[in-house]
Formats: structure tokens, C-alpha cells, sequence
């Protein structure tokens, strides 16, 4: 009898979706997971795929970016564990750039569609983080279209995400990048920056 080895890729979409993707949402609360931010779930994170995490920034695991869940694994590796394992930390946004690039690529072989609506959503969170005009208007419009075509328990939940979706295009028509970046980058905010860092969401980094 032949033993089927567990692929690289499938304990990072466990740990991040539960059995959402099975279900097409996760059955169980998984904000903790993806918005908790603590020092706990960073060191969490670190410990389990930090290896996985260096492997990819050095476009090591090429072989991943072949199918839809495994180019959807090395997104959530290069756009959230980042931010998990590099809290406060440039390198917290190094994975930014090649994870767009994976978004596009894969978009452009319909690898998206292909994915539950949980996956769908996380797949185009790179656009989001995006300093860039227009990722965020194709971020937006994605979403919009999620909302449009997901059942409707779905698709409420995923409005939440269109809302955070158009609020990170404002940020970004008003300001040209994302003003709560700017210290942890080096980089010197304006006077409106700055004001605008007072009393705005901080979207965790």
C-alpha cells in the first residue's frame, strides 16, 4: 500500500482556513487567527512556518505557484505570515510585491475561480495591502463581485471586506500610500499624514 505524503503547502491552508475551505467559509471563529495580532499567535506562526516563510521571500517554492490551493498557500505565507513573524519590522511587508505579482498571474489562469469564497478572499487580500492606485480599484471591484455571486450567508460576511476593501482605496486616492506604514518604513509623514494618523483605523499594519 502507498502512502500519500501530506503536500508542503496543505498545514498552511489548515491552519489559516480551518475547514473553511471545505465548507467555503470555516465553521468556527477565525478572527483570533486572522486579525488577533498577538504575541502568542505571532510566535505561534513563527515557530511553525517561519522556515517556510524565508523559503519563500527567497523564491524557493516556485513549485507551488502550479495550482490554485498551493499558489493560494504561498500567498497567505508572503501576504499574512509576514505580518505575523515580522511585527513592527520592515520586512513585515517584503512578501508584498511578489504576493500581488502571484494574484495577477494566478488571476490571469482563472486560478481564483477556482477557489471556495474563503479562498477567494484571502487570494485578493494582496491587492488590498497594495500601495498602488489600481490594485485597489481591481481589489474593490473583485469584491464587489464576490458579494454579487456568493450564497447569501456569504456574501454578507464578505461585505465586510468590501468595506475595509473601499476604505483602503481612500487611503490610498488620498494619500498615495498607507500613512500608518510610515515609521516602521523610515519613511517622514506630512503634516496631514499625521493628522490623519490620529484619529484613523490603523488596520494592523
Amino acid at each position: 500500500m502507498k502512502l500519500e505524503m501530506t503536500p508542503l503547502w496543505q498545514p498552511v491552508l489548515d491552519f489559516w482556513f480551518a475547514d473553511g475551505l471545505e465548507k467555503g467559509w470555516p465553521s468556527q471563529d477565525m478572527s483570533r487567527v486572522w486579525f488577533g495580532g498577538s504575541r502568542g499567535l505571532d510566535a505561534e506562526i513563527t515557530e511553525r512556518f517561519a522556515e517556510l516563510v524565508e523559503a519563500a521571500r527567497w523564491n524557493e517554492l516556485v513549485d507551488w505557484e502550479a495550482r490554485p490551493l498551493s499558489r493560494l498557500a504561498l500567498v497567505i505565507l508572503l501576504d499574512q505570515f509576514t505580518r505575523n513573524i515580522y511585527r513592527g519590522q520592515p520586512e513585515a511587508f517584503s512578501g508584498d510585491h511578489r504576493a500581488c505579482t502571484l494574484v495577477i498571474e494566478g488571476m490571469a489562469r482563472g486560478f481564483d475561480d477556482d477557489l471556495p469564497w474563503i479562498g477567494r478572499v484571502f487570494f485578493y487580500m494582496p491587492l488590498m495591502h497594495a500601495e498602488d492606485l489600481a490594485l485597489q480599484d481591481e481589489c474593490v471591484a473583485h469584491f464587489e463581485k464576490l458579494v454579487q455571486q456568493a450564497p447569501e450567508e456569504i456574501s454578507a460576511k464578505i461585505s465586510n471586506n468590501l468595506v475595509h476593501a473601499r476604505e483602503h482605496r481612500d487611503i490610498i486616492v488620498r494619500f498615495g500610500r498607507f500613512p500608518h506604514r510610515n515609521r516602521v518604513l523610515g519613511r517622514e509623514s506630512t503634516p496631514e499624514e499625521e493628522a490623519f494618523l490620529e484619529t484613523a483605523k490603523r488596520y494592523g499594519q
